[in-house]
């Protein structure tokens, strides 16, 4: 689901603080900000990729996924960014001990490469 419409869907409580992490990130951007367990890199087919965890009711697991938007002065001119940042691209949930299926990656995955096609990128701060 696109960032948005996910952070929209959320408890309010789980909401904030996904974009507490995502404030805290942004403050002391990776690697110097550790993040504790809710800010991760994911590898394998996630590679490049990091979500933001949080937990709701009934243990129900929330997840926001990232791109760090870094490079070169030049490339991030080309992008429409004056500096490096966050994409915040969708977001998943799903029951406590559960995992995500294949697809509901490769869904994430999609929007990921809709905002790399992007040039400028779709800005919103």
């Amino acid at each position: 689901m696109p960032a948005d419409a996910f952070l929209d869907a959320c408890p309010t409580k789980v909401a904030a603080q996904l974009l507490a992490v995502l404030d805290d990130v942004a403050e002391a951007p990776p690697p110097r900000y550790s993040g504790g367990g809710r800010w991760e890199a994911m590898h394998g087919p996630m590679g490049g990729y990091y979500e933001i965890r949080a937990q709701g009711p009934k243990r129900e697991q929330f997840r926001l996924f990232c791109l760090l938007e870094n490079g070169a002065p030049t490339e991030l001119r080309r992008r429409g960014l004056a500096r490096p940042g966050i994409a915040v691209i969708g977001g998943l949930r799903k029951p406590w001990l559960t995992a995500f299926s294949a697809r509901d990656y490769d869904s994430i995955r999609r929007l990921g490469d809709d905002h790399r096609r992007q040039h400028p990128r779709r800005i919103r701060e």
